[in-house]
C-alpha cells in the first residue's frame, strides 16, 4: 500500500484505491458552473463562481450507485477523500482510464483537495459515483 493513503481521510475502498503506484481519488459530487466568478489583480474583488450539483441517475432501481451523464464542457469535481493535515504537498494527476475517454483535469500540487475542474471533450462521458478519476503520484514536504 502506498504510504500516501495514511495521509487521507474518506478512502472508499483502500485495497482498490492503493493497488498501483499511487492512491486513486474518487468522485463524490460533480458540479456545473452556473454563473461566472471574478478574479482581479489584488484579490479585493475576488468572487466565487456559482455552481450547482449535477444529478446522477441510477440505471436500475436495484443499483447502489448512480451515473452522471456529462456533455462536453468543464465541470467541478469534489472528491470523497480529503487531506486533514498540511505536512505534505501532493501531486495529483488524471487517471489514464479517464484520459483515454476524452476527459482530463490539470495536474495539481496541493496540501488540500479543492474542487477540481474536469474538462470533457468529444461526445461526453458517463461517470459513476465513486469512480476513480485521479491518482496521487507523489508527495513532498509542504
Amino acid at each position: 500500500m502506498p504510504e500516501y493513503a495514511n495521509y487521507l481521510d474518506g478512502i472508499v475502498h483502500e485495497p482498490t484505491q492503493t493497488d498501483g503506484d499511487g492512491v486513486d481519488l474518487t468522485v463524490a459530487e460533480i458540479y456545473e458552473v452556473t454563473d461566472p466568478g471574478r478574479v482581479d489583480f489584488g484579490g479585493g474583488e475576488l468572487e466565487a463562481a456559482a455552481s450547482e450539483p449535477r444529478e446522477c441517475e441510477k440505471r436500475s432501481p436495484d443499483d447502489e450507485y448512480g451515473w452522471w451523464s456529462l456533455d462536453p464542457g468543464t465541470y467541478l469535481v469534489e472528491y470523497n477523500e480529503s487531506i486533514p493535515g498540511d505536512d505534505l504537498r501532493f501531486t495529483v494527476q488524471t487517471r489514464e482510464a479517464l484520459l483515454e475517454r476524452g476527459a482530463s483535469h490539470p495536474t495539481l500540487h496541493v496540501v488540500s483537495l479543492p474542487r477540481v475542474p474536469l474538462s470533457i471533450g468529444g461526445a461526453g462521458i458517463s461517470v459513476k459515483e465513486n469512480a476513480r478519476i485521479s491518482t496521487i503520484v507523489d508527495a513532498d514536504p509542504a
